[in-house]
């Protein structure tokens, strides 16, 4: 029945006919075309996109800690992606040059400040209450030969927003910040590419596949999706422009540090930090599911990344 209504649709939509075609577990309907077997690499671009800095905001946050949003427009995607800023020192190079015709007003209102806004204030170059602690900071900054922590996040709104507990994106998330917020200066990169590069609506539907007996790589690749469509271009030209060439990244995957370094070597990543589950670790707040489990596994087996599993996985 379900496969007669594909037909009938297919007739009035002039789509290709779908066929049966069967994954692992159980028979579905596939396009025709036959299930590739490998997990392509996620490519280095040949060359960065231009991106700039539109806007600046400070964020309080209800852990206390306190962040700079920093939203992006690029030439190679209309998306706009973000960087999460942790402390004043990391600040956006094309943000802070000065646009032509703009007033002292302009500059604070899209966040090219320095210190703090406050009523009354005029210049945006001039923050008498700032100085003082700035260069403070700044030595201590110096003195440590900082390298900061960096996050490269892919948008997961089940993840961070549903609740799901189909994958570790919003635990990742959330642990990210709060490492990075221990240290006091670093970034989270939070790129708008969800599922892997697929988008919501192709996402929810390898949820469904994966429902049928699929795990998320072959429900990607049934959707004639690869397994793993992001980029991290973005981001590398996102991190350049905050002026950041040597990072810490949190990852467990290898492939997004060779990717996030571009095609020139634009950044180097001079130590890769593990994001184990807060379940495997037995800390307060993990969660455990089969969804999550099975999610982990695949990642490891199949995407190869670097995380040891407790024997008991």
């Amino acid at each position: 029945m379900l496969k007669e209504s594909i037909t009938n649709a297919n007739k009035k939509t002039k789509n290709p006919e779908f066929i049966d075609a069967s994954c692992l577990n159980s028979p579905i309907l596939s396009p025709g075309k036959e299930l590739e077997t490998d997990t392509k690499k996620i490519e280095v671009a040949e060359k960065l996109p231009n991106v700039r800095c539109i806007v600046r905001a400070r964020i309080p946050t209800t852990t206390g800690a306190e962040i700079f949003l920093n939203l992006y427009k690029n030439d190679q995607d209309n998306k706009e992606h973000l960087a999460i800023v942790f402390g004043k020192q990391i600040r956006s190079e094309s943000l802070d040059a000065v646009q032509e015709g703009e007033t002292e007003m302009d500059r604070m209102i899209r966040g090219a400040y320095v210190g703090t806004l406050y009523p009354g204030r005029k210049s945006s170059y001039v923050d008498a209450n700032a100085l003082v602690a700035s260069e403070e900071k700044k030595e201590e900054v110096r003195k440590k030969n900082f390298t900061p922590l960096v996050r490269i996040h892919s948008e997961c709104y089940t993840g961070e927003t549903a609740w799901s507990a189909r994958c570790d994106c919003g635990e990742q998330l959330d642990e990210a910040a709060r490492l990075i917020s221990e240290e006091g200066d670093g970034v989270i990169i939070y790129l708008r590419q969800e599922g892997r590069g697929i988008g919501l609506s192709e996402k929810l539907k390898a949820y469904n596949l994966q429902d049928l007996g699929n795990d998320t790589v072959q429900a990607n690749l049934l959707l004639q999706h690869p397994a793993d469509g992001r980029s991290y271009a973005i981001a590398s030209a996102m991190l350049l422009d905050l002026g950041q060439r040597n990072i810490r990244l949190l990852t467990n995957n290898p492939e997004k540090v060779s990717s996030i370094e571009g095609p020139n070597k634009e950044i180097q990543v001079v130590e890769r930090l593990s994001m184990i589950p807060k379940f495997w670790r037995g800390d307060e707040g993990g969660f455990d599911s089969p969804e999550v489990g099975a999610y982990l596994r695949t990642k490891i087996e199949k995407m190869g990344h670097l995380l040891n599993a407790p024997d008991s996985f």
